[in-house]
């Protein structure tokens, strides 16, 4: 019977988790990560952020919205972050086999199956993000029908390689716009939404692309998978940037590649920061803002230089969020202005960006 099969999580550390498969038959692994978000399960799963990651979704029913249909505009998808599925595989509580939405095209099921990804409803998700939580994030694998595989460490691999651009692509292109040339270390959909809608010409590019040999008025590295101390190339083309003074605006990964590049360290948090309910505070100020984060490792703030600052701090942790320098036009933050899924709380800093452009 369908969603009946028999398919199991097995850790690192050596605990099970038992339940059914409703996704693609297959064995796979990864690292076991989770996140805390109710809804946005087609945006965060198309998120590349989440490349080589097993997915932990905490809020118990998930699939009763269905899936869109993959209509596409200014050449992106539209209610998906990437062109396809980016997790190794999604594990639930609860699975919704019927599902009612008016844009939905397909359940949560039939997508992940024609993308061949594993999914597990039927676990105790409490019991796993608690483990995970004391424990840290940890690897995991998945095993179907006995066919049993090895562990996988996705962080100690280029995930970058695998998920950038191939080659240069333009969008929305204009005679007198202002150019933004868009480093694609992973970079989600709505980043891009977001440039255009401002009216802006967006130059992608691969992550190890040198982009210094064409004129453009500003710099955006995007968000990404991994470790970021592995894109070395694109540290050392975000630095040759920074002393040339151009315009700078890091997401996510761009934020600890804009720190590395000037000399700061990064480290990797014990279970990451990921969902759209992660609360920031504006340093200085008693601003705080709710945000979408994906991310497994941070920016060390205490090894700032003297010229540049913290810009946002986790209310949660007091990890490091954002920086950015005390004189000229470079700043970065860790969470998600773009949103999707979650709040618009933060998108104001894509005006900031701009205005550093003039």
């Amino acid at each position: 019977m369908y969603g009946n099969k028999e398919i199991k999580l097995v850790l690192e550390d050596g605990h099970e988790f038992k339940g059914f498969s409703f996704g693609a038959e297959r064995s796979i692994s990864g690292e076991v990560v989770f996140s805390t978000g109710m809804v946005g399960y087609p945006e965060s799963l198309t998120d590349p952020s989440y490349k080589g990651q097993i997915l932990v979704l905490t809020y118990p029913l998930i699939g009763n919205y269905g899936v869109p249909g993959k209509e596409t505009e200014n050449n992106l998808l539209k209610n998906f972050e990437s062109d396809k599925i980016q997790v190794q595989a999604l594990i639930i509580s609860d699975y919704s086999f019927q599902h009612s939405h008016w844009n939905a095209k397909k359940s949560l099921a039939e997508w992940l199956k024609e993308e061949n990804i594993p999914a597990i409803y039927g676990i105790d998700t409490r019991k796993l993000t608690k483990l995970l939580r004391e424990k840290g994030a940890m690897l995991g694998k998945i095993i179907f029908n006995n066919e049993d595989v090895k562990f996988y460490d996705p962080n100690v691999v280029d995930l970058v390689k695998q998920v950038t651009v191939k080659e240069p692509t333009i969008y929305n292109e204009k005679p007198n716009q202002k150019k933004v040339v868009l480093v694609d270390c992973g970079a989600k959909n709505n980043i891009i939404r977001n440039l255009i809608k401002r009216d802006l010409t967006v130059i992608r590019v691969p992550y190890n692309y040198d982009f210094l040999t064409q004129p453009f008025d500003g710099l955006l590295i995007s968000n990404g998978p991994g470790d970021p101390k592995i894109c070395a190339q694109t540290i050392y083309n975000v630095g040759r940037a920074m002393k040339h003074n151009i315009p700078t605006f890091g997401i996510c990964l761009g934020n600890q590649l804009l720190a590395l590049a000037a000399g700061c360290d990064t480290y990797k948090l014990k279970y990451g920061h990921r969902s759209q309910n992660q609360p920031c505070t504006l340093v200085n100020t008693k601003r705080c803002f709710i945000t979408t984060q994906n991310h497994g490792f941070a920016v060390d703030g205490k090894t700032l230089g003297e010229e540049w600052e913290e810009f946002f701090i986790n209310a949660n942790d007091g990890t490091n969020e954002g920086i950015k320098h005390k004189t000229k036009p470079f700043m970065s933050i860790q969470f998600h202005p773009e949103s999707t899924p979650g709040p618009y709380d933060t998108e104001f800093l894509f005006e900031e960006f701009i205005k550093m452009l003039k």
